[in-house]
């Protein structure tokens, strides 16, 4: 599995922006956005902005999103490239992509604060996809998958945590996921559409970055 060392903070703070690669922590004054509201440097806050270009402004754009779903630059490039080559809108047929992502589904379903955290259950092997444990973060769910943690893992403090997490989770759930606390059983009802995706980034630039 391909980690990203970065420091998340950093991440952040260079994005001017909360990117939730914490979980809980960004909720809280511990976050270092609200501590240290300027990019990171060792020179300390600036004293005068100045102006972007639009390079700059397409790259901030294509690293906020790279950066909010854990994903290395040339896998990246290949969701781009392979949604420019899709039918539809470019740039929702990307999101639907990334959305889409085991990692990320388990992120949704509210089984990890983060989905930094739902990569790592995922690798560990705590869930599976029809039956079959999967511990590729990268997998594309599809309509009609059935997702659920391993009995192995269900006795472990972390599976406790998460399960308890995601019964929990009724009202933040997208309505394209479905959750049965009782049989502890997910179900992904259909794929995402543009309107169940809220992500605070300007796709048309990252279009064009990698447009160029």
């Amino acid at each position: 599995m391909s980690v990203i060392w970065d420091s998340k903070c950093s991440m952040c703070r260079r994005a001017g922006e909360k990117l939730f690669l914490k979980g809980d922590r960004c909720y809280t004054k511990k976050c270092a956005l609200e501590r240290r509201n300027y990019p990171p440097g060792q020179h300390g806050p600036r004293t005068r902005d100045r102006k972007m270009s639009e390079y700059g402004e397409q790259l901030r754009e294509k690293q906020k999103l790279r950066q909010m779903y854990q994903i290395r630059e040339a896998q990246f490039r290949r969701y781009v490239e392979n949604a420019q080559r899709a039918r539809g809108v470019t740039g929702e047929v990307l999101m639907r992509q990334l959305e889409m992502r085991l990692d990320n589904v388990i992120y949704r379903l509210g089984f990890a604060v983060s989905r930094g955290q739902a990569r790592q259950m995922v690798s560990h092997r705590f869930f599976t996809v029809n039956g079959r444990r999967v511990n590729i973060p990268s997998y594309q769910v599809r309509p009609g998958d059935v997702i659920e943690m391993h009995e192995s893992k269900r006795g472990t403090t972390l599976g406790k945590e998460a399960l308890a997490r995601a019964a929990q989770a009724d009202g933040q759930r997208p309505a394209w996921l479905q959750y049965d606390p009782n049989r502890l059983q997910a179900t992904v009802v259909r794929a995402p559409e543009a309107d169940d995706i809220q992500t605070p980034v300007d796709l048309q630039k990252i279009i064009e970055f990698y447009s160029r």
